[in-house]
This record gives structure tokens, sequence and C-alpha cells, in this order.
């Protein structure tokens, strides 16, 4: 998925929607913002908080009314959860020129039919989960870690519904936080290696 073509024709599609306001856009963003967090992962698990706090949305009439028109207006595909420990997911539909258009974006368009969720119970299993975010950043301290990493690590499983592999034998969080660090570059490393120049992206064009 190419996030910048994406991105790029979703504002222009922004920019003709006449139904669109701030806080649709806004809630959007942040949604895409989540999506990015769960490596473009289709569908992705969410916390209605984190997204209302992220979108700068206070009302929960907004957000739902606003969730609700992008799921209807065909931006995104919106699957509750009656579960209290689980998050809702969202399917974030692509926006790229040179691929299928998936959605119809006319000022008639119906409310899409939602689809049916696709069982994975036996494809994956939850693990034990943090209660809250404040342990995660105590213990990645007391390994040495910074705030970003341990506030990285919990957004993206908090995002996956903290679900691994059936076959893992890691069983809680903070295990699966000890091989995170193992994947991720030495917290005591003050070098980061660059791209080579034949990797390097100018921002500075219009894209």
């Amino acid at each position: 998925m190419n996030y910048i073509k994406h991105l790029n024709e979703v504002f222009k599609i922004f920019q003709k929607d006449s139904r669109l306001n701030a806080s649709h856009i806004s809630l959007y963003m942040a949604l895409f913002q989540f999506w990015n967090y769960a490596n473009f992962k289709n569908p992705f698990f969410f916390a209605r908080a984190e997204i209302m706090a992220m979108a700068k949305l206070g009302a929960s009439k907004t957000y739902y009314r606003c969730l609700k028109n992008l799921h209807d207006w065909q931006y995104i595909q919106y699957f509750p959860s009656h579960n209290p420990y689980k998050g809702s997911r969202v399917k974030m539909y692509l926006f790229d020129p040179t691929k299928k258009q998936v959605g119809n974006h006319r000022e008639t368009s119906r409310p899409l039919a939602v689809a049916p969720i696709l069982n994975t119970i036996k494809h994956n299993k939850n693990i034990n989960k943090p209660t809250e975010l404040k342990e995660v950043l105590e213990f990645f301290s007391s390994k040495g870690w910074p705030v970003q990493e341990a506030k990285k690590y919990y957004e993206y499983n908090e995002n996956k519904g903290w679900n691994i592999p059936v076959e893992s034998v890691i069983n809680d969080w903070q295990a699966l936080a000890r091989q995170w660090m193992l994947k991720t570059i030495s917290p005591n490393t003050t070098t980061v290696q660059l791209p080579t120049k034949t990797t390097l992206k100018n921002y500075e064009h219009p894209l």
C-alpha cells in the first residue's frame, strides 16, 4: 500500500465531497494514523477513547455520527464490538489512482452493507495484556528503554487486540515486550544507520 498516493488521492476526494466537515476529516486522519501503527493491516482494532483524543473530538455523539457517515459514504468499513475487553475494528478502503477504486463517493451513495467478520480464533490467541499504559512505561523504563518505544509497543499491540500466532509459546505481554526489544535497535546505540543514497528521498519537492 502506497500511503503517499493514498493520502494524495483521498484529499482530492475530500475537497470535492461537500458532505464532509472538519470533524469527519479529523476522525479519518486519526483512524489513518492508527492504521499506520497497525502496519496497514486491514481491518485493525482501535479504542474509541484513543481515536477521539487523537481526532480532538470531545463529544461521543459527534464521534459516532462522523464514524457512521464515513462508513455510509464508503471511506471506511466499521465493525463495532460488543465486547468491553476488545476494541472495535475498521477497514480502511484503498485510494490509489493506479488501483481499482473501491468506494462510490457520489452525493447519493447508499449505505455500505457490513461484511461478515472473519473468524480468526483458530489462527490467533489473546495473551495477558497490561491493564494500562503505565505498566508498559514502567517495564520499559526498568529495561533502560525510552518512553516513546514503550508507547509504540503498547499502541501497536492494542490495535492488534493483543493477538499473536496460536503456535507461539508467549503467553504474557512482558515476554512479548522482551521479544519486541530483541527485534529493535539497542537502546544504548547512539548512532542510527541511514539509508543508502539510492534510497534517500527528497521530501522538499511536491509529491
